[in-house]
């Protein structure tokens, strides 16, 4: 029976085991899941073909293709496909465990992905017998409804507490500092971490904050060798950096003698942490921020793509509304329609942003007063709060789109004053500026619109930058018609 608060050599479920069994069962899903499809469209009664507008198909080679055994080779050919796109985009990583959101969209992302791909190739490539596009589009449903199902209940059963307690690496952080007090509340938080943190070594003369009661305290920095030998800990997280570069060094030594991960946390780089990549230069080894995504070519010529059809598409769309808005708006405020102010854009770059009018002729000179809009703020319109609860006033914006001044997804574009002013308070305030602004935003579908907490919103901004994808863009815009927290 193994000792409390002792790390076992060998656990009865390591995470590389639950990685393994995910691994194992998606492969096994997915295959039945293809099954699944071929049975469907070639075994059922119901006629796909009339259903769905499928091609006809001659009776010779629907007969070929009802031959299972003429079919397997496709149905292996696409399982393999699928199991390949989920390992390229990281599924089975230890750390996605716990995570059912995260892992569902990568299901998603990479199933979607294989639709059009394992459809695209059969174009080029005469597979024999021919892929039949119904049968494709019916395995893309019954494995992905089989595998959010599996690993729905995959993950409720690794979050009970024998399993989760398993799972989980135990941490034990050096020196306790604001980076360390930040870490500790994530983990607690979040249920869904692969990590437990067991303690705290403190350092010497270094530690500024005081930890909370229920980080324990497990020994002194200079009695280090001994805390590590009582085997608590897989992971040392160094907070300190401070400390002198010998003494880092001798810690790191340690841990790869008794088998222990160490990290440290860089607190010398607060902004946009997942970028942050190890160069080399004449064989010197340089850690700074490197590129982000929409640094790259391909992403911003895909992002602008997307940007151009949709400010097209909704530029179409909008005419009634501007017929329908502009005739209300002047109804109960005569004057423009329309509102142009400068704001700030990408790099810093000044530009005027279009909306419809939401408030009385010349609110805007008290804006100097307030960062945003406050509730039941009497320059609004009657018709204006309709519209700003809706996005309607943002509508103009396709225009700012497609002059390539705003995207349809991205940080919230400030006025210049405010930008100037709120760059010297916030920390990394700046940094939203390394993409175009957006329509709508990754703070502003989560709540932080409106006269909520700044700070909280950057963070917000810097993830979406650090994170961006096509995918998360769509999912955004999606949501900015769902959710309209604090719109007013």
């Amino acid at each position: 029976m193994p000792v409390p608060g002792v790390r076992s050599s060998v656990r009865s479920l390591s995470p590389e085991t639950a990685v393994t069994l995910s691994a194992v069962g998606d492969a096994v899903i997915v295959f039945l899941g293809l099954l699944a499809g071929y049975w469907l469209r070639f075994q059922s009664t119901v006629p796909w073909g009339r259903f769905l507008g499928g091609a006809v198909v001659a009776d010779s080679a629907l007969l070929q293709q009802r031959v299972l055994s003429n079919y397997l080779g496709l149905i292996l050919v696409g399982a393999a496909f699928l199991v390949g796109t989920f390992v390229y985009l990281r599924l089975y990583e230890a750390r996605r465990l716990l995570h059912l959101r995260e892992t569902t969209l990568v299901i998603v992302q990479g199933a979607t992905f294989w639709l059009f791909a394992y459809l695209g190739i059969s174009l080029f490539l005469k597979f024999e017998p021919s892929i039949s596009r119904i049968y494709v589009a019916l395995s893309y449903l019954c494995t992905v409804g089989s595998l959010l199902a599996w690993r729905l209940g995959l993950s409720r059963l690794l979050r009970r507490d024998w399993f989760a307690g398993r799972l989980r690496q135990n941490v034990v952080m050096v020196g306790w500092n604001r980076e360390a007090a930040d870490l500790f509340n994530a983990i607690h938080r979040d249920q869904r971490q692969p990590y437990r943190v067991t303690g705290f070594i403190p350092t010497p003369d270094h530690d500024a904050l005081i930890p909370p009661p229920n980080a324990v305290r497990m020994g002194d920095f200079e009695h280090m060798s001994e805390v590590l030998d009582r085997r608590t800990a897989d992971i040392v997280v160094l907070c300190d950096l401070e400390l002198p570069r010998d003494a880092i060094i001798g810690l790191a030594n340690e841990c790869e003698r008794k088998g222990i991960h160490f990290k440290l946390v860089p607190s010398y780089f607060q902004i946009l942490i997942s970028g942050l990549q190890l160069e080399t230069v004449s064989g010197v080894p340089i850690l700074g921020v490197s590129r982000l995504p929409l640094d790259r070519l391909t992403n911003r010529t895909l992002k602008r793509t997307v940007d151009i059809l949709g400010a097209l598409v909704g530029l179409t769309m909008a005419v009634p509304i501007f017929a329908i808005l502009g005739w209300l708006i002047r109804r109960e405020s005569p004057g423009p329609i329309f509102f142009r102010q400068e704001r700030v854009g990408r790099r810093g770059r000044p530009f005027d942003m279009l909306k419809l009018r939401s408030m009385k002729l010349d609110a805007d000179k008290a804006d100097h007063l307030s960062q945003s809009t406050l509730r039941d703020d009497p320059r609004v319109l009657s018709i204006g709060s309709f519209m700003r609860r809706w996005n309607l006033d943002e509508v103009p914006q396709f225009w700012n789109v497609l002059k390539g001044e705003m995207s349809l997804v991205g940080p919230r574009p400030e006025r210049t004053f405010h930008s100037e002013k709120l760059s010297h308070e916030i920390p990394h305030y700046n940094a939203r500026l390394a993409a175009k602004p957006g329509i709508t935003g990754w703070a502003q579908v989560n709540g932080l619109r409106g006269n909520t907490d700044l700070s909280e919103r950057v963070r917000y901004d810097l993830w979406y930058l650090e994170n961006w994808s096509l995918w998360l863009d769509f999912q955004i815009m999606a949501m900015t018609f769902l959710r309209r927290e604090n719109a007013y």
